[in-house]
């Protein structure tokens, strides 16, 4: 925290063995991959968050890996800056590196080539995005997916987590995600919230998300002996 941008930069290419005309070429090529050219004389320590883990990731570049581990990089920023430490990541995928991600977004993990669920120490699963949203699990048999946008949006999660038909229900920002029973006529949910006060809703058909890949995954294996709910 000590040491400057700069400092850190030349600090680490001597670690990995870089010197005189070769290590300035790196950092010139770093820094300009980083766009942290307005900061290399400022201290590490009175950095933001954002622009930390920029100077980080330059520093783990240097040495031109072909593979880079990055646990939750975006953790503690702001949203500006998370689309722009992504942006950051996709550059570098460009460049032909190969990328481990760990990441508690799942809009994050929606950006990724390929996603791994671990839980409780375990990999659950493994796969393509699209692939896992997909699953059987994820999409039982005689159900269908809603986006359900109201005012009031806690008080019509209430009312309709009790309504039949109605398997899970969760606030997604100003609506609700349901999973509901095929058969469940969308003018019911309608009536149900009218009943609790809510009389403008928007109703539209959703696919899975990853987020919902999870929580249904978690909650498989905290059955016992993986049972169905």
């Amino acid at each position: 925290d000590e040491l400057t941008v700069n400092e850190n930069l030349k600090f680490y290419c001597r670690l990995y063995g870089l010197k005189g005309a070769a290590l300035t070429r790196r950092c010139e090529e770093l820094v300009a991959l980083t766009h942290l050219e307005p900061y290399l004389d400022r201290r590490a320590g009175l950095l933001s968050g954002g622009w930390r883990q920029r100077l980080a990731m330059a520093c783990s570049l240097l040495h031109q890996p072909s593979v880079l581990f990055l646990d939750e990089p975006t953790a503690g920023i702001d949203p500006v800056a998370r689309g722009g430490l992504w942006d950051l990541l996709f550059g570098f995928s460009g460049l032909g590196m190969t990328l481990f991600v760990t990441t508690h977004y799942m809009d994050e993990a929606e950006r990724c080539s390929h996603v791994g669920y671990i839980y409780l120490s375990k990999l659950m699963v493994c796969g393509i995005p699209d692939d896992l949203k997909a699953m059987p699990s994820v999409n039982p048999p005689g159900t269908r997916r809603l986006d359900v946008a109201c005012d009031h949006v806690t008080v019509g999660l209430q009312a309709l987590r009790h309504l039949p038909g109605v398997r899970t229900a969760t606030v997604f920002g100003q609506s609700m995600h349901l999973l509901v029973e095929q058969s469940l006529p969308e003018q019911l949910i309608r009536d149900e919230l009218a009943k609790a006060g809510i009389s403008h809703v928007d109703i539209r058909p959703i696919g899975p998300s990853l987020e919902d890949v999870f929580v249904i995954l978690t909650q498989s294996q905290d059955r016992p002996n993986g049972q169905d709910g």
